[in-house]
């Protein structure tokens, strides 16, 4: 078993896969070179912008793209050719495409009737997938009848009743409310435990992608930047990109020097491993910052610019000596920010090992 409990085996593989679309000049190059392992029985998110090639390479999978070059695996099988209908694989879109004519009961076991299954073995499974997202009492009710979370139950249980090896989902929550689609994400996780099958889930919403994933592959321009768990992507980013776009973060540049770098303030961070000599970025989570006094021994100088109450936090913008700005978020019922005044001098001690210097 691999990280957090996790099989070593690999369920989905790809192997340098390009997908252009067009030709000549104008050629558009949606995925480059792309190579990934996604194990067996793991939450894993693809995770990017609008227009990166998380999509792309959901279809790739899903076989309803092929690729330009390269390869696609399932359990070491090359299915790069392979039709949708021939690959044990499901896919949950963005738009549910559930039969308004059909009742739920009916939308569930619809992919069961048109495999051949016997009847009874279509009223065990459609019966166990609505108790698995807790809709038995709406068996009987047509689609059209149902809310969006309904609704949204209804396409991972017909998707999921075939028992695929690997379920597919497009940004199924983003046409929910912002109280329903974090009511969803605990649901889908939950799903993923209890099946035990392998989701590959396609977002841009990076709360979505900690939240629930195992691991998160973030994507840009058609490659992977970098492929780790949650923590990992969050505590270490590899480069500016991965850093900026999970979460909030400062950057400050820096130079070398023994054991750390130097601010352009002049002040010392210890940061560890980093390049030999030269110009740095390096990278420091705002909760990962506290607000010292200014004569403590180790603060780095700074002055408030302004602050703002966030409810749950507070978020301090300060000015190191060189005019850097940084981001410094307290908890609100502990931050005593009513004491804070622009112009004030305040003291920032870094967490210890919280700064990272960007290597790419």
């Amino acid at each position: 078993m691999g990280a957090a409990g996790l099989s070593d085996t690999t369920t989905i593989e790809a192997r340098d896969v390009v997908k252009s679309f067009g030709q000549g000049d104008t050629a558009v190059r949606a995925l480059d070179q792309v190579s990934i392992s996604i194990r067996k029985g793991e939450f894993f998110t693809l995770l990017g912008p609008s227009g990166c090639g998380k999509t792309t390479l959901l279809r790739l999978i899903a076989g309803f793209e092929m690729p330009t070059s390269g390869q696609i695996l399932l359990d070491g099988v090359d299915i790069t050719y392979l039709p949708p209908n021939k690959r044990p694989v499901n896919t949950v879109f963005q738009s549910y495409a559930l039969f308004p004519h059909l009742t739920v009961a009916q939308n569930v076991g619809f992919g069961l009737q048109m495999q051949g299954r016997p009847a009874s073995e279509i009223s065990s499974t459609v019966a166990r997938m609505l108790a698995l997202v807790k809709l038995e009492a709406m068996a009987g009710r047509k689609t059209s009848q149902l809310s969006g979370g309904q609704q949204q139950r209804v396409a991972l249980a017909r998707a999921l009743a075939p028992q695929p090896k690997v379920l597919l989902l497009d940004e199924p929550l983003s046409a929910l409310d912002l109280k329903l689609r974090k009511e969803m994400q605990i649901e889908l996780k939950r799903l993923q435990l209890e099946t035990g099958i392998t989701f590959i889930f396609v977002t841009h919403d990076q709360e979505e992608a900690l939240t629930m994933s195992d691991r998160i592959s973030v994507m840009s321009a058609g490659k992977i930047l970098q492929v780790g768990s949650p923590r990992e992507i969050y505590t270490q980013p590899r480069n500016r990109f991965v850093a900026s776009f999970i979460g909030e973060t400062n950057f400050l540049p820096a130079t070398t020097a023994p054991g750390g770098v130097k601010l352009g303030s002049g002040a010392f961070v210890e940061t560890g491993a980093a390049p030999a000599t030269g110009a740095v970025t390096v990278t420091i989570r705002p909760e990962q910052i506290r607000i010292v006094p200014v004569a403590e021994a180790g603060a780095i100088p700074a002055k408030v610019k302004n602050w703002v109450y966030f409810g749950t936090d507070t978020h301090v913008h300060a000015a190191l000596a060189d005019g850097e700005e940084v981001v410094v978020r307290l908890q609100s019922n502990v931050s005593g920010d009513a004491n804070l005044h622009a112009g004030d001098a305040i003291g920032l001690r870094f967490a210890p090992g919280a700064a990272q210097v960007l290597v790419e």
